[in-house]
């Protein structure tokens, strides 16, 4: 059975770049590169963990056409385990158009699909069982799954003996954390980007959003923030928040695409691998380093010994004061 199950959506990205501007009416611009990729807070993370030597199932929802084909077929090159894909009749593969602007910014035009009809009837309770760690990622997106069923999962995950890392993609809307709350404290690690957290709880300094999910039963906090590195945090034998800031590393910017997916990953294989907490964060740095050099979520990345050098000789960035 695999280590990791990686559970949540699954996405077909196409990606071009550079995008300045859209072309009014029906003229042409012409692009450098148009890439499609398998994505997702999920499926991107899967496909990164593999390539780093873990050995993934991924569990989730895709339709019944060539976008989920590609998916399969995509997936199944890289070694991961598709058995835990269930198709969805009617419903097309979740897809997103994303026009990757000059400096590597990333706007998005999504379909929910498939994600949207996950339910916890395509869970395989006896792969979970079955596995050591849980990557949960997409909460936002699989309205059928999001809130109390989350929560059903991760709880099942942590009776059974599973580390749980949850990723989600934030979105502006007034019920973010009465969806997320009740899964928080089955959560080992939570992995969002800082903004993401701070648009869940409505707070703005870091120290007092870290407390406000380490509160709430996180037993980590993972924050991801770009160039201003990342910071992991928990709560020691006294009660007191212990907080470990880790830099980013310098690296060309193409395309941000998946670099959170990739930081997750890496942090994921450093746990797997018992290292210590700051040294499976900075993995995870690295990670998200190399993919931030290529467009689409799956560039940079070669193998875990191609990540580790770039861990151990990249430079690194100024903490910022996020």
């Amino acid at each position: 059975m695999a280590d990791v199950v990686s559970l949540g959506i699954h996405i077909l990205d196409i990606l071009g770049r550079p995008v300045g501007r859209i072309p009014p009416k029906q003229d042409v611009d012409l692009l450098e590169e148009i890439r499609l990729t398998v994505a997702g807070t999920a499926a991107g993370t899967s496909v990164d963990l593999a390539k780093l030597g873990a050995d993934v199932l991924a569990m989730g929802a895709i339709g019944e056409d060539a976008a989920g084909n590609f998916i399969v077929d995509t997936m199944g090159r890289y070694g991961i385990d598709t058995g835990g894909l269930q198709r969805k009749p009617g419903v097309q593969t979740s897809a997103t158009m994303l026009p990757i602007r000059p400096n590597g910014e990333r706007p998005a035009l999504h379909v929910l699909g498939a994600n949207a009809e996950l339910t916890l009837d395509d869970v395989d309770w006896d792969a979970l069982r079955a596995a050591r760690h849980l990557h949960f990622g997409g909460t936002y997106l699989m309205p059928k799954l999001d809130g109390a069923p989350t929560a059903e999962v991760l709880r099942f995950a942590q009776q059974h003996g599973l580390t749980v890392t949850h990723d989600l993609i934030a979105i502006d809307r007034p019920d973010l954390l009465e969806i997320i709350e009740p899964a928080l404290p089955y959560v080992d690690y939570f992995m969002p980007g800082i903004d993401e957290a701070r648009l869940i709880c409505g707070l703005t300094d870091r120290r007092a959003v870290i407390d406000f999910f380490l509160d709430r039963g996180v037993k980590h906090t993972v924050f991801k923030m770009g160039a201003d590195g990342s910071s992991i945090a928990w709560r020691d034998a006294t009660g007191a928040t212990q907080e470990i800031r880790v830099p980013a590393f310098q690296t060309t910017v193409v395309d941000s695409t998946g670099c959170g997916d990739a930081y997750c990953a890496g942090f994921i294989v450093g746990l797997l691998r018992g290292w210590p907490l700051e040294q499976a964060v900075r993995l995870g740095t690295a990670a998200g380093g190399l993919v931030i050099t290529g467009l689409g979520s799956d560039a940079g990345i070669v193998d875990l010994a191609q990540t580790m050098q770039f861990m151990e000789t990249a430079t690194a960035l100024p903490l910022g004061e996020n």
